[in-house]
């Protein structure tokens, strides 16, 4: 695995949870609550931007944080980040997070 691919995966479970968050049939107990609103077309659309908001934050907070461009915790460091081959996946991640969760969107 390569940085951008690690990215990738990143931006990957962020759009997964935001559509099973939405779904009609959800199986996680946040896409129940959701549901339980019985939001009409125009609700789903700020809830579904709302959840996407802040999963873009979530995420690419914790992408920058690993890289050592924002604090995790009040903390700021730079973590070395390799896969289990090795390969050194930290100190390229915030460009390709913001390629991802900010150019994408």
């Amino acid at each position: 695995m390569n940085t951008k691919e690690f990215v990738k995966s990143f931006h990957i479970e962020k759009q997964d949870f935001l559509k099973e968050y939405l779904s009609e049939n959800p199986e996680s107990e946040v896409g129940h609550l959701i549901q339980s609103l019985n939001l009409t077309g125009e609700q789903k659309g700020i809830m579904e931007k709302i959840i996407n908001g802040m999963l873009t934050d979530v995420f690419y907070t914790i992408l920058l944080g690993l890289d050592g461009c924002a604090p995790i915790g009040g903390i700021q460091e730079m973590y070395d980040l390799k896969d289990e081959e090795g390969n050194q996946l930290s100190g390229e991640i915030e460009g390709y997070a913001h390629e991802y969760f900010h150019e994408s969107n």
